[in-house]
């Protein structure tokens, strides 16, 4: 039997999905909202699980949303038809694309993530643009990272704009709130992994020569830079330079010039892992 068509924005499942625009209600459900047939697709690629899929075949455009649909359906997902104005209350697209769905929550720890010494890990320190975070987590996947850590208070990396940022690749890698500072540096030097920052002024040029082997980058608030308690732990500096008359780069300029910097130290140790 078909589901009947949701016709009204206060049906409870379009108020619960509604509300999960708001970081307390994400993390009170443990859910987040995605949207994007692109996003979609490689969400379910990943093998991530939706709870509840909601899809307007009115608003479909060629084949690819229906398409997915089939692919939720069998994944065992809620498929909940909307009409078009129940999908334009839940989109925060200028056009949406008809297809919404509701996932779990991931929930990556440290110590679940087994690292070898030869890793890229990028730690990020209390940033609050969910931009920037969303190009850097796009950026980390590229380079192949092992992970990204967020050091909190910091932008939800759930929200939507850092969803649609990060282009799919939230669904990539695991990506890891901590409070502990102290903990967290300590547990990465045990893993062998060696602690380089970023900063304008500070240390080498390019990071010319730090690059080889496990290194977690350490990129500052978009704001302050580095806080005084995280670069405590930083073992190197690394610069870019500055030719014309801007003060600084964004950081998720930066970050991504300093991971590829890695990433070209380490091609084929990178290599020999992806064909492994």
């Amino acid at each position: 039997m078909n589901p009947v068509t949701i016709t009204s924005t206060s049906n409870p499942h379009v108020v619960e999905a509604r509300k999960l625009r708001q970081r307390k209600h994400r993390q009170a459900a443990g859910r987040f909202l995605v949207e994007g047939l692109q996003l979609l697709h490689m969400a379910l690629d990943r093998g991530a699980q939706a709870d509840e899929v909601f899809y307007c075949e009115e608003m479909f455009v060629g084949a690819e949303a229906a398409a997915l649909c089939e692919r939720f359906r069998q994944a065992g997902a809620t498929l909940l038809p909307v009409t078009r104005r129940v999908m334009e209350a839940l989109s925060e697209r200028e056009e949406p694309q008809g297809l919404i769905a509701i996932f779990p929550l991931p929930a990556p720890t440290l110590a679940a993530l087994m690292l070898t010494g030869r890793e890229l890990v990028v730690v990020l320190d209390r940033l609050q643009d969910p931009g920037n975070l969303g190009t850097l987590i796009r950026t980390a996947d590229a380079v192949g990272a092992a992970a990204v850590i967020l050091i909190e208070p910091c932008v939800d990396p759930y929200d939507p704009k850092t969803v649609r940022g990060s282009m799919g690749s939230i669904f990539n890698l695991p990506i890891i709130a901590v409070k502990n500072v102290a903990g967290l540096f300590a547990w990465l030097k045990q893993a062998h992994i060696r602690l380089v920052g970023a900063d304008p002024h500070l240390g080498v040029l390019w990071g010319e020569g730090l690059w080889p082997g496990g290194v977690a980058l350490i990129l500052g608030n978009e704001a302050r830079g580095l806080s005084d308690d995280v670069a405590a732990h930083v073992q190197a500096w690394a610069r870019l330079p500055i030719a014309g008359k801007a003060e600084s780069l964004n950081v998720a300029v930066a970050g991504g010039v300093l991971m590829y910097a890695w990433l070209r130290a380490n091609q084929q140790a990178v290599a020999a892992d992806i064909t492994v």
